[in-house]
């Protein structure tokens, strides 16, 4: 038995669609939307990251502007470069990427995205507002895994699902997204003791720890469906997830690819919230303040 695919291609490919469809109406009327990152790194995958995203708007017809900080700047000067950004009614959504400056962390600097410009929900404040049910987008990628298994038909109501990884931008955002669509969720980590006693009945089975090969079949229960959100490099550059596809795929219904899973949809999921989120619905009006509550924004499902 081998395991199903679960392609993000496929569903990156729709999303695509229908933003060059939004984009091109937009264009029409003499509007553009405009995607702003910024970066502070010269780390290789994250420069191949920001060159992805800049063809990948390119593509779409999404302006894309970088602004590229001293690897060694401190937090006050991504918190401007950011406050800047957001401030800006031409800049319909704000991102940064990382990895950050030593000695700076996310959550130093990340509340100086303005929520409704937050298209990869990095500040706390995002978090907690569409967690209450209001405004604000979720993290991207914790998003691409529900598109991805809302778009293969898994069911998520009333499934036994594990979550391993425990990080503010896929493993805790995931817990309250499928919190929200009726499934129990357990959130394991590299550091549980018998990991597998953890992870062997669910249904559903999320690998996002970032530690490559972590979840093999010893984890796996039959017939469980594992995403691997995995973005793993080798000295040779090569990409891999955190899953061993060839000792799961035996056991499990489906399984994700990495590359062409998760990661596929993360990119498509940032441009759509661009192009139809709050502050691309009123392109003239300056940006909603951090401390403001913005009008309701759905969370991708």
């Amino acid at each position: 038995m081998s395991a199903g695919i679960l392609d993000g291609r496929a569903v990156a490919a729709g999303i695509t669609e229908r933003s060059i469809e939004r984009v091109g109406e937009l264009a029409r009327t003499g509007g553009q939307r405009r995607l702003h990152i910024v970066t502070a790194t010269t780390d290789p995958s994250s420069e191949s990251y920001v060159r992805a995203l800049t063809r990948y708007g390119t593509r779409i017809g999404v302006r894309v502007t970088v602004e590229r900080l001293d690897e060694g700047a401190p937090a006050e000067t991504i918190r401007r470069a950011l406050a800047s950004a957001s401030a800006d009614p031409s800049v319909h959504g704000v991102m940064l990427q990382t990895p950050l400056p030593a000695g700076v962390s996310l959550q130093q600097v990340a509340t100086a995205i303005a929520v409704d410009k937050d298209v990869d929900g990095a500040n706390p404040l995002s978090l907690g507002t569409w967690m209450s049910g209001g405004a604000g987008f979720a993290p991207a990628t914790a998003a691409a895994v529900i598109e991805l298994l809302d778009h293969h038909g898994v069911e998520l109501a009333g499934a036994r699902v594990t979550v391993v990884g425990r990080s503010p931008v896929v493993g805790k955002p995931l817990l309250h997204l499928f919190l929200n669509r009726d499934a129990t969720v357990t959130v394991a980590h590299s550091k549980t003791k018998n990991l597998a006693a953890a992870t062997r009945g669910a249904s559903i089975l999320v690998a996002a720890a970032g530690s490559p090969g972590l979840v093999t079949g010893e984890h796996v229960g039959d017939g469980a469906v594992v995403v691997d959100v995995g973005t793993n490099y080798d000295a040779f550059g090569r990409l891999s997830g955190d899953v061993d596809a060839g000792s799961v795929a035996p056991r499990a219904a489906a399984l994700s690819p990495v590359p062409g899973g998760v990661g596929a949809i993360t990119t498509a999921l940032l441009f759509r919230n661009t192009i139809t989120g709050l502050a691309a619905r009123r392109p003239t009006e300056p940006a909603a303040q951090t401390t403001t509550e913005p009008a309701p924004v759905p969370v991708p499902h």
